[in-house]
């Protein structure tokens, strides 16, 4: 049980008022699951989630959201939100559908998710859409270089878990860009878990050891390797900063504009970024709600006058965190 504070607007209960943003993203994005229209999932996703958040009483900007210019309605980057005299001011990074394409096609891992941090902690990747990620559980924090070679990562990984190399499940998105990397990974005698989408749920569940899928009783990961959007990897970030794991990034454009605008920036794409370089706070707050069933929780069930909902709340310091299923009376159009 997550602990009672004095503030609900601070400490481990204010992550049960972010549970609204992502309980309504989800819940708006499934109506469109395998309807092959991502655009309408999106949309209505974003609208759920940008009225929920205008209930909440903090103000703030999306460092990482929508795009990457401010618009009038939605979420994009640099979009501010709440009013100015509310007396809290956060940063925020959101995603009201993670893997809309696989949403469209109804596979697995969607969801929604949203993080919060103290205004002026949370790490701006500017106009990179993709960042090479590293996540592993709180035991080797500060034990593994990310410069390190993929092999030298595992066997270390593998002996601060006290578990043979070969029994590591490493995360990978499967992108042709990772095919290197996967064979490497299989060379060294780990085992690889594929998935096309997903990889906040793939960096929760490294940062969580012995945690198993909730769509496999049997899969367990015990890291995360691999490109995938910057998004996601600030997302997963604060998480596995309030939950005590170890994370690395670099950004790692992929698309020829988008390393002309990094190259522009300035950005330096061989920095490795740890965890506090790119959460700069203990405060964290994180949710995320299932939209199709994946890794972590079971995405939205709808039956006759129901809807079942399942959450993923951290809050942080602490490493507070709780699953939590709810149920909604479905909508009259449902």
């Amino acid at each position: 049980m997550l602990a009672r504070v004095d503030n609900p607007c601070r400490g481990p209960i204010f992550v049960h008022a972010l549970r609204a943003l992502t309980e309504a993203s989800a819940r708006a994005a499934a109506g469109w699951i395998g309807r092959c229209d991502r655009g309408r999932s999106g949309d209505a996703a974003v609208r759920a989630m940008t009225d929920e958040l205008a209930r909440l009483p903090i103000r703030g900007r999306v460092v990482v959201g929508e795009g990457l210019s401010p618009a009038s309605e939605g979420l994009g980057t640099g979009t501010s939100f709440g009013e100015d005299e509310a007396p809290l001011c956060y940063d925020m990074a959101v995603d009201p559908v993670e893997g809309t394409s696989y949403l469209a096609r109804g596979m697995t891992n969607a969801m929604a998710a949203v993080a919060l941090t103290p205004e002026g902690t949370m790490f701006d990747p500017g106009p990179a859409f993709y960042m090479e990620k590293f996540v592993t559980p709180a035991v080797a924090k500060g034990k593994i270089d990310p410069e390190a070679p993929v092999e030298t990562k595992l066997k270390t990984l593998a002996h601060l878990l006290d578990k043979p190399l070969t029994d590591l499940t490493v995360f990978v998105l499967e992108k042709p860009r990772h095919r290197e990397l996967v064979e490497r990974i299989h060379a060294a005698g780990a085992r690889v878990a594929l998935y096309p989408a997903g990889d906040i749920a793939g960096a929760l569940m490294a940062a969580l050891p012995n945690t198993v899928s909730a769509s496999s009783p049997h899969t367990s990961i015990d890291a995360l390797m691999g490109t995938g959007g910057t998004r996601e990897g600030v997302i997963s970030a604060c998480a596995v900063k309030a939950l005590g794991g170890e994370f690395f990034a670099r950004i790692d454009p992929q698309l020829a504009t988008e390393k002309a605008a990094v190259q522009k920036s300035g950005i330096d794409t061989r920095a490795w970024h740890a965890v506090d370089d790119l959460v700069r706070a203990d405060e964290v707050y994180f949710s995320a709600t299932g939209i199709t069933t994946g890794l972590l929780f079971e995405g939205v069930q709808r039956e006759a006058e129901e809807e079942r909902t399942q959450s993923l709340l951290i809050a942080g310091p602490g490493r507070h965190r709780q699953v939590l299923t709810s149920f909604h009376a479905a909508p009259m159009n449902a």
